[in-house]
């Protein structure tokens, strides 16, 4: 154990929360903004994804709900509010721009849900928290991008709505190793359960 470790530790952080019986996918803003090398949130995340697609593909086979998620502007960004201030890089998920298109894996298919969101986390202003109830699911499996962002953002939320949050570290990407291990830590310490891709496959194929 580290020493930060356990002073998170010894400080009555870093608890455990156990895995629910009815678990869902929750796929962070997978797009091509963040794989497409000429797009200014290129983010160089494409084992990230891929570790993502394998967990959609585990969920599929078990039955558990996979939703996708996606963010979409209106024209001038009107609905964004601050955060479209805040952040000008938010014009690639105008309505029409190609930047917002689901990837080719994961992609939701016909029967599956997608929550079009403006704000970082996946709960605020949408019906996640409703539909996930209506399903029964207890535990929000979460993968998808960007860990310092909307990953974290929907993880804290979904804690707060009363869903057990697990996020899968292989799973998600960032921009730079540091603000992705940094929030790794964080939710793991005080808001998620943090494991990797193989746990979380396994945890499924119960």
């Amino acid at each position: 154990m580290s020493e930060l470790d356990g002073d998170y530790e010894r400080a009555g952080f870093r608890g455990t929360l156990r895995w629910g019986e009815r678990p869902a996918v929750i796929v962070v803003d997978v797009c091509r903004a963040y794989l497409d090398p000429s797009s200014v949130l290129y983010a160089g995340v494409e084992d990230a994804v891929e570790s993502a697609a394998r967990l959609v593909d585990a969920a599929r086979d078990s039955g558990a709900p996979v939703i996708f998620t996606r963010v979409e502007f209106a024209p001038g960004g009107t609905d964004g509010g601050l955060f479209f201030q805040k952040v000008p890089a938010l014009a690639s998920f105008v309505r029409g721009n190609p930047l917002a298109d689901f990837v080719e894996r994961p992609r939701p298919t016909p029967d599956e849900v997608v929550v079009t969101k403006q704000y970082a986390s996946a709960f605020f202003g949408t019906s996640l928290a409703s539909t996930l109830r209506t399903l029964g699911v207890d535990t929000a499996v979460i993968c998808g991008l960007s860990t310092s962002g909307c990953v974290r953002a929907t993880a804290l939320d979904a804690l707060q709505h009363g869903f057990v949050p697990v996020v899968v570290a292989d799973a998600c990407g960032d921009r730079h190793p540091d603000p992705h291990h940094a929030n790794l830590f964080d939710l793991q310490s005080k808001y998620a359960e943090v494991v990797s891709e193989s746990v979380a496959v396994e945890h499924l194929r119960r």
